[in-house]
């Protein structure tokens, strides 16, 4: 049985959809930390266990009969980050797991700029040490995140962020049919795969004509010092830590940490990947039936 944790999250749910075109419902099973949000699944034939990454005791009993287990990573940083990660990997060793996948970064490094490059570096040093054979997703950044970074941009036509450098953006649904592809196909890849990223690696001011493109209004991306915009995010009610995080994305851009463009993704995906003018298109019809739906 292939079980998927996180598949109530934005990367899990797809992979775990994806997943369904390709191996039986009664061979995929889930954990998750509430059940009921993966209630559709269970009407699907997928057996939903309930699972946390605080409590490696029930994720034993989460990851029962697993012939593998995908790690989605969570959404902490630092020591809890690796703790976290650390009771999922022992969990799926106990549980008798022959294959562990996990879902790393492109940039995972010790020396990377950016702490949850950092925590990925941690938890493959974790995976290599736990005697299962294990494979390390070193997956694009997320493209959503970029969407996030330009804020209101797409409707103000002004976005001003540190100085940054190229970067992989890779779309969620791109990953998750890797993943899938990967945990149908079991033992393609043993360890770090190649960077699974997007065809092209794009700065924001890329993203900024792209966006004036696909919205037909002029976006202007102007460069804010880092101290100007870490203040700014505290302003806004970032804790001090998170704004030192996200201000770690733009050092670790500038130092070239997410540039590498690799064709692992495309060839896994029999297709190109999803440029980041779809992704702009689809987050502005999602904005627009939003406001349709007075949401």
């Amino acid at each position: 049985m292939i079980i998927v944790t996180g598949a109530t999250g934005q990367l899990g749910r797809q992979v775990v959809e994806q997943l369904l075109t390709r191996v039986p419902a009664d061979r995929i099973g889930v954990s998750v930390r509430d059940p009921q949000r993966a209630k559709a699944f269970a009407d699907r034939g997928v057996r939903v266990r309930q699972g946390s990454f605080t409590d490696s005791a029930g994720l034993v009993h989460a990851f029962e009969g697993a012939s593998q287990v995908l790690i989605v990573s969570v959404d902490k940083m630092g020591e809890e980050a690796v703790r976290q990660h650390r009771a999922a990997i022992d969990g799926a060793v106990a549980a008798g797991a022959r294959r562990i996948l996990y879902t790393s970064h492109m940039g995972a490094s010790a020396s990377s700029r950016f702490q949850p490059c950092r925590d990925h570096a941690a938890t493959e040093e974790v995976l290599r040490t736990c005697g299962v054979p294990y494979t390390s997703l070193r997956n694009g950044f997320y493209a959503s995140s970029a969407v996030q970074f330009l804020g209101h941009a797409l409707q103000s036509g002004e976005v001003a962020l540190p100085a940054d450098g190229p970067v992989s953006w890779t779309a969620h649904a791109d990953l998750a049919d890797a993943a899938a592809a990967v945990l149908a196909d079991e033992g393609r890849f043993d360890g770090p795969t190649p960077p699974l990223t997007a065809g092209r690696s794009l700065t924001f001011d890329d993203i900024a004509r792209i966006a004036t493109e696909v919205t037909g209004r002029t976006i202007t991306r102007s460069t804010a010092p880092d101290d100007l915009f870490r203040q700014q995010l505290i302003g806004r009610g970032v804790p001090a830590e998170a704004a030192d995080q996200l201000l770690g994305v733009f050092t670790a851009a500038r130092a070239g940490e997410f540039a590498t463009v690799d064709p692992t993704l495309a060839a896994l995906l029999g297709r190109e990947p999803i440029t980041m003018g779809t992704v702009l298109r689809e987050r502005l019809s999602d904005n627009a039936a939003a406001a349709t739906d007075g949401r």
